[in-house]
């Protein structure tokens, strides 16, 4: 039988090897501190939702189920998520999940190219957005959740989630049409 390198450091850190551990940090800290600063603005914040998302991991590796090659990925990942939307409703007014009519709901328009964008800027132009719609966008986009899950999960109604996605991403496109317009004025 052989074992992959995924799970050989899954049994070690099982064993609470220490040297595990920081090759764990030291293979997934980049990742996941992307992930969790598509939720979470402050750089301090974002610092303090990992170090206690690698404590929990810490603390409940024993709980890991293995499941293939990716799953460890996976694992980590679905704890800093839960962290980052766990600082977020501990330090967010409620007000911030209410609906806003900041931008109006528009009829399909064209959506602009988003290849013509730097991922970089596309990070930061989510990162801009208002707290709940940003936390919205990323729990609909990148980890797959129905709004039904986002209501639930963040404590609002699966049309309040439907609603600020909706926004969020009449945002997003009004950015990108900004951003390929400043960059076109600019380059001629």
């Amino acid at each position: 039988m052989n074992i992959s390198k995924e799970q050989s450091l899954v049994n070690r850190l099982a064993k609470k090897d220490e040297t595990a551990w920081k090759e764990l940090f030291g293979a997934y800290s980049g990742k996941l501190t992307y992930v969790c600063s598509r939720y979470i603005i402050d750089r301090e914040d974002v610092h303090d939702v990992l170090q206690n998302s690698f404590i929990k991991m810490f603390r409940s590796i024993d709980s890991f189920e293995y499941r293939g090659e990716g799953s460890l990925h996976a694992w980590t990942k679905r704890i800093v998520v839960n962290e980052s939307l766990k600082h977020i409703k501990q330090n967010t007014e409620s007000k911030n999940w209410a609906d806003v009519d900041e931008i109006p709901d528009r009829a399909h328009e064209d959506e602009p190219n988003l290849e013509e964008v730097p991922k970089s800027a596309m990070m930061n132009m989510i990162r801009e957005l208002p707290d709940g719609y940003r936390t919205v966008f990323n729990l609909f986009v990148f980890e797959g959740k129905s709004h039904k899950e986002i209501g639930s999960t963040l404590g609002i109604a699966e049309n309040s989630s439907a609603s600020q996605f909706h926004r969020a991403r009449a945002m997003l496109v009004q950015k990108v049409k900004d951003y390929k317009m400043s960059k076109k004025a600019q380059y001629g």
